[in-house]
This record gives structure tokens, sequence and C-alpha cells, in this order.
């Protein structure tokens, strides 16, 4: 007998990159008839970006129900980013609790970005079980769970250089590839990071946006609550991957040029590549980069953004300026170059695109994982160097490039291992294995599923939760 419908509320942490995918398991419960509503902290401070995401995501999405939370400005706006975005978090816990309170119906859980911890205490106030929605590698989560207990025993990571540090579940990361905010152990950013992952194992459960067949190893060492010594690991429900479906987030938007040049390409012919929002080169690393496609010989799309000094007076591109002389013309029959933006989900999905230089996002890995696309690991930031060793040493779903460690990657760096993804035999393996991924992934996400079953045990757990409560949650 399926559960009865229940009402989620989704509480992300600050910024799009956060919100966006709690908008994706938001509409997961829809489709299994449940109802979700997404608090979303609404600072005076804010950036207006954000703002916009908001506007533009409900107007996409009218089933979920978004809802704006009023707080006070963070008390020390100079504070670096991480300790700014906590303390705001911390301060909407008022907001947070008045929302609860005036819903018409009480909620049956409470569903936090990993950054949220201190809305736990407003969910035991209420006697609402919160459970955690981990948006990224199981293998990070192992990590982050471990650091707490880890980290007191060693020096601080920005001084271990290329010592190996290692947390049960995962392979061994280089020191220096630990987040950039818990680098320095006695900074106040890692002060705030440790108490984050430290409360992280007070939820109830976390949903993770993983699947089991990719990363076994992380999941028992969670499972075995080895990463969490001495008290009780939360219990961990992988029930991905949600990643978005490929549809243009406004529904009614025109097709992107980027797609009628795909259609005219021959089938796993065309190399993308695509980093993020904020994925914005130096000029020398554009010219780099040109230099690697060209010679290469490869078909590409490739989304170009203003060096990130010349943003505010360039927010458009000039690559006639920015690219080596003469570039775009003798790449015009096998090349697309498209300022600013292109819509991943779509383009990974396309069936000309055959490889995808990507900066290691969870969600950008996952879509490539869905379209069985062999992926080339270039991470811009710390996280994501952290997942680039998941990638591509536990995983095996990618392979990387070194140069990103100096600095700078050369185009003979590129052009080598685009032609090692797209003509060699390791990448005719490669893709052997991103072909499996997908089956696995499929498979999990389908009737029966590892993943169908993992969110049914997460509703029946929570169904056992309101029963130990009464069936109340005031």
């Amino acid at each position: 007998m399926a559960a009865p419908a229940k009402t989620f509320v989704l509480y992300p942490s600050l910024g799009v990159g956060h919100l966006i995918p709690m908008v994706e398991l938001a509409k997961h419960l829809l489709r299994r008839g449940h109802s979700a509503v997404l608090a979303v902290v609404d600072p005076p401070d804010g950036d207006a970006a954000s703002a916009a995401a908001v506007a533009r995501l409900a107007a996409a999405n009218p089933s979920i129900a978004f809802r704006l939370l009023a707080v006070p400005p963070s008390p020390d706006p100079a504070a670096h980013p991480v300790r700014r975005a906590h303390d705001t978090l911390r301060l909407a816990n008022p907001a947070l609790r008045a929302f609860l309170r005036a819903l018409p119906a009480p909620a049956d859980a409470l569903l936090l970005d990993m950054f949220c911890v201190d809305a736990l205490d407003v969910a035991a106030e209420l006697a609402l079980p919160a459970y955690f929605f981990f948006a990224s590698a199981a293998s990070d989560l192992a990590v982050f769970l471990s650091l707490p207990y880890l980290y007191p025993g060693l020096p601080s990571f920005r001084d271990m250089g290329d010592a190996l540090v290692r947390c049960p579940g995962t392979p061994p990361i280089r020191a220096v590839d630990m987040l950039v905010t818990v680098q320095d152990k006695e900074s106040d950013l890692t002060k705030v990071r440790m108490y984050q992952f430290k409360r992280f194992a007070e939820g109830r459960g976390v949903l993770v946006n993983s699947f089991d067949w990719l990363e076994p190893t992380a999941l028992k060492a969670l499972a075995d609550g080895v990463c969490v010594p001495n008290r009780p690991t939360p219990r961990v429900y992988c029930i991905g991957p949600l990643v978005n479906g490929g549809d243009a987030s406004g529904g009614g938007e025109k097709r992107h040029e980027c797609l009628a040049w795909l259609d005219a390409q021959p089938e796993k012919s065309v190399v993308f590549l695509c980093f993020g929002s904020k994925g914005a080169f130096s000029a020398a690393q554009l010219k780099e980069i040109a230099r690697g496609l060209e010679s290469s010989g490869h078909r590409f799309l490739w989304a170009v953004r203003s060096p990130p000094e010349e943003q505010r007076q360039f927010p458009e591109p000039d690559l006639e300026r920015l690219l080596p002389a003469g570039f775009l013309e003798r790449t015009r029959g096998r090349g697309m170059v498209v300022k600013n933006w292109v819509p991943q989900a779509e383009v990974v999905r396309h069936e000309a695109v055959g490889a995808f230089v990507t900066h290691c996002g969870w969600n950008s890995a996952l879509e490539a994982i869905m379209s069985g696309l062999p992926m080339v690991c270039w991470p811009l930031y710390a996280e994501q160097a952290q997942n680039k060793v998941f990638m591509v040493e536990e995983m095996k779903i990618a392979v990387p490039l070194e140069g990103y460690e100096k600095g700078t990657v050369k185009a003979e760096e590129i052009e080598a291992k685009l032609r090692l993804v797209m003509e060699t035999e390791e990448g005719r393996k490669l893709r052997e294995m991103l072909a499996a991924a997908r089956k696995m992934a499929l498979d999990a996400i389908g009737d029966g599923g590892s993943s169908q079953m993992a969110f049914a045990e997460f509703l029946s757990d929570l169904e056992n939760s309101s029963m130990e409560n009464g069936g109340c949650n005031n």
C-alpha cells in the first residue's frame, strides 16, 4: 500500500547553486504525489541574480510553492562570504519558525540544505523531522562527516601540500585539493565549516543525489558508521541522480542557436566545453584553449565568458580580441563559440556531443553520466578538485587535465586529452564505462530500482517518525 501524500518544506542555503538542486528535489517529490514548498531566505543584502533566479524558477515551476523569508542583514557585512552566509542562516531561524507555524496544515518533514544546520534547532522545537539533502557526491559526504574528527590530529592542509589525506570510504586526497575554506585549521572559515559538518550528523537522515552503483565504497563506509566515530551516523538514502530533464528553464523560451548547429553535426563528433556560471578564464588561458581546440582537429562547442578582470566593463566577451587572430575564421566549419551561456542540460544530451570538458560540478557530472558522455576534468575551485579525485580514481568516468594545478593548462595538453578521449583505445574504454554508468543510473531511478527503493525507505522512516510523535508535528 502506497504511503499517504506528504507535505515537505525544502530549505536551501543562499545562492543559486544551492537553490537549483532543491528545485530538482521538489520536482522529484511532486512526481510522486507529494507537496513541496521552498522556503527561500531573502536577506536585505542579497544579490540581484539570486532574486531573479527565484522569480524565474517560480515561473517555470508553478506546481512548487516558493516563499521568501525576510531576515535581518548579516551583523558583519565585511566578513568572508562563508561567515556572512552562516550568520544570515542563523538569523533566519525566527522567520523559518514563524513560517512553519503559519502553514495551513503542519509539514511532515523539513528538508535542509547541508549548510542550514542551525535550522535543526527550529525543527527540534516544533517536533518536526529534519533530513538533509546533499546535492553532491556520497564521497564528499563521507569526507565532510569525518573531517571534524580527523582534522584535529593533522597540520593545516595548506601546510601539507601534496601529502595525502585519508578519509574512510574515499581514495586518498591531496591536502591541496581539500576545500579552500578548510585549508587553515585555525581560521574562522574552517571553524564555521567544522561546526556545520559536525552538526550535519544530527539530522534524522541524508538524501544523497547519487546512486548505489556509482559510489559503493563511500556508501559502505557511511552505512558502517565509520565516518562519524563513536556517534550515530545518519541513515543515507541514495535517491539520485536528480538532474534537469534538459528542457528550457522557461518552458516557452526560444531554442538556443547552438542546438540547431549541433543538429547539423555528425553523431558523437563534438567536444563540449562549459564551465558553469562562474567559469571565466584569463585572456591568456582562453588563447591556450583556442590553440588546443584548433590543433586537435575535432569539432567543438565552446561557451566563453569575459575574463574576471573584464566582466564589469565587458559583460559580453569580445571574441575577436580575446581569441587568437583568425581563430574564428579558421575553425568556422567545425566549431561554434557562444558568448556567456548555453543550455547545458540540453547540450550534453544531444546526440552530436561526444565528450564534455567540465569544471567537475556534481550536477554537471550527473548530467554527463545520464548521457553516457566521457568527461575531461578541469576543476576551477578546490571543491571541484575534490570531485575530480572521485571521478577519475574512484568512479573512473573521467580523465584529468593536470596543468590546472600550475595555474595554466597548455594547448598541448588540451589537444592531447581531446585526442585521447575521442580517438584512442583508452577513450573507447572510457566511453564503455560511461555507457555502463548510464545504464545503471537509469536502472536506479526506474521502477523497482535502487534509488526508487531508497526513496520508499525514506518515506517509511518518515512515517514511523510521525507515529512515534503521535502523528503531530506541533
